[in-house]
């Protein structure tokens, strides 16, 4: 597995690349929500991650996901597969 931080901004953000296998990957709010969803995510319609919550979720083969904050950035914690 491999973790990393990313910032968030009002902008979607990459925070899930595309691969060449299923996935089953964590995320956690570390500083504020979040919306997650595909690259046009926005806060009206991504999924709504609060402050300290942390999900599991299944990423399909070549599929990505996407995050965006409503306003300011925020930090968001993912674990992954090393499928390196």
């Amino acid at each position: 597995m491999k973790s990393f931080a990313t910032t968030v901004t009002t902008t979607p953000t990459l925070i899930v690349p595309a691969d060449n296998i299923n996935r089953t990957v964590y995320l956690h709010t570390g500083t504020g929500s979040v919306y997650i969803g595909g690259s046009d995510v926005t806060s009206a319609d991504g999924v709504h991650l609060q402050n300290g919550t942390t999900i599991q979720l299944f990423i399909p083969l070549s599929e990505t996901l996407y995050a965006v904050t409503a306003s300011s950035s925020q930090t968001l914690v993912t674990l992954t597969p090393d499928s390196d």
